[in-house]
């Protein structure tokens, strides 16, 4: 088996002329892909090392299609023969989280947010011009079988595992009928996928954006729902309206906006992002024991509180419905118990 350090360091080789003096791994996250911060004393790149091809020619081709449009990711230098290992620019180590964490929910990180979005919008509509969608991966699209696959990781590594009740027969039924509703939006739009402030860099007071290598074609809303809705951050609600706000605006500078329609399928894509958010959490962390993922379960079940309070989807739900509603009984303080 190849090694990715000496892979990698002959790639640097390869486009700087000189051996790299230093390399080392970076902590590992959600996925199974390895990256390593390298260098000479002058020059730093991260390099990544990914067996999934597919998964590495989406993201490299996202990389080249933004960059030509001035959007801010960071630009590809090398990639080896089998593209299992590429290069790519080290935009350095604060990221939106942490710009959060400093500065809290005051107006600098408002702005922040603000200067985000419009980032976000760019990426949506530009974005989408002209970009290759069949290297998407591991769909093409955000289809039906896209939100098959997020509504039953949902089903079976968070309900499941959590023991929340659920009819399966009338629970398949919802999720078929909430594909329904959701297939309605219109959506040939680039859909990042994983917005969320763990994948925005922030590199001097300006946004930059990582990891959109699950990028495909889709809707507007999923996005926006992403990062507003985030377990993490748990963004007070003043402070996510200002956004979304702000959002609505730009967004009507590119197309006509129908303000109370896409309010109604922005909240239903609240739903399903936090339902795949979910899974992951379960399975992440509650399957596989991740103390990151375990962290964001007691806010994503506030979110979900919250939702199924404030919220009144234009479709009926009734046993998706009474799932949500159920998760107000599972104790916040699973993750601890799935630790100990």
């Amino acid at each position: 088996m190849k090694n990715p350090e000496a892979v990698l360091s002959g790639l640097y080789t390869g486009v700087f002329g000189v051996n790299p003096v230093f390399i080392h791994e970076l902590p590992p996250s959600g996925s199974y892909r390895r990256y390593f911060r390298m260098g000479d004393g002058k020059t730093s790149v991260i390099g990544a090392w990914n067996q999934d091809v597919k998964e590495n020619i989406a993201f490299l081709t996202y990389s080249v299609h933004f960059r030509k449009l001035g959007i801010q990711v960071p630009e590809v230098y090398s990639r080896s023969e089998d593209q299992i290992a590429y290069l790519i620019e080290d935009l350095g180590d604060e990221l939106l989280l942490n710009y959060l964490q400093t500065h809290g929910t005051g107006s600098a990180s408002v702005e922040m947010y603000k200067k985000t979005v419009e980032s976000l919008v760019t990426i949506q509509i530009r974005g989408a011009e002209g970009l290759d969608f069949s290297v998407g991966y591991p769909r093409k699209a955000f289809d039906r079988q896209s939100m098959a696959w997020d509504m039953n990781y949902f089903k079976y590594y968070f309900l499941k595992l959590a023991r929340v009740p659920f009819d399966e027969q009338n629970l398949e039924d919802d999720f078929n009928r909430f594909a329904d509703y959701l297939l309605t939006a219109e959506s040939h739009y680039f859909l990042y996928r994983d917005f969320q402030s763990r994948n925005i860099m922030i590199r001097n007071e300006s946004p930059w954006f990582i990891d959109y290598q699950g990028g495909r074609q889709g809707a507007l809303y999923y996005d926006i729902a992403s990062i507003l809705f985030e377990a993490k951050t748990f963004l007070p609600e003043s402070f996510r309206q200002e956004v979304l706000e702000h959002y609505l605006m730009v967004l009507s500078t590119f197309l006509k906006v129908d303000e109370k329609e896409f309010m109604e399928y922005f909240y239903a894509f609240v739903f399903i992002r936090t339902m795949q958010a979910m899974g992951a959490y379960g399975f992440r962390g509650l399957y596989e024991k991740k103390p990151l993922f375990l962290e964001s379960i007691p806010p994503a079940l506030a979110h979900m509180r919250w939702l199924t309070d404030h919220v009144k989807l234009p479709v009926q739900l009734p046993e998706l419905w009474k799932v949500w509603e159920r998760l107000q009984d599972v104790d916040p303080a699973i993750g601890s118990t799935a630790l100990s």
